[in-house]
């Protein structure tokens, strides 16, 4: 639960505010928060709902906030848009090299 404290007291809310709002108590969110207790897949999607974050962010698996799905919107499938992701994260010269690479696959025979 690596994010869920800092997205509670990004919306400025409490651990008693959060807990109503997820319908659990503040104690479950204080044993979340301190890792002493992990949410179940319900709990965690309610979660991220509520923040509006996908559930890989909650749990510290991304460091993207937004549901990949949401960030790229397009026809792309999964696969297709974690490669986008990776793509745009290099800088404008790695980029420029995996372009000439690929035009070197695609030229026709």
């Amino acid at each position: 639960m690596k994010n869920l404290k800092t997205l509670r007291l990004q919306k400025k809310l409490s651990q008693q505010a959060l807990a109503e709002k997820l319908h659990t108590s503040q104690q479950s969110i204080y044993k979340y928060e301190n890792h002493i207790t992990e949410p179940n897949l319900d709990m965690l999607k309610n979660m991220a709902d509520f923040f509006d974050v996908s559930v890989d962010y909650i749990i510290g698996y991304s460091s993207y906030t937004r549901k990949i799905e949401e960030t790229f919107d397009t026809c792309l499938n999964h696969d297709e848009l974690l490669l986008l992701q990776k793509y745009r994260s290099f800088p404008a010269s790695t980029k420029k090299a995996l372009q000439n690479l690929l035009d070197e696959f695609t030229k026709p025979s």
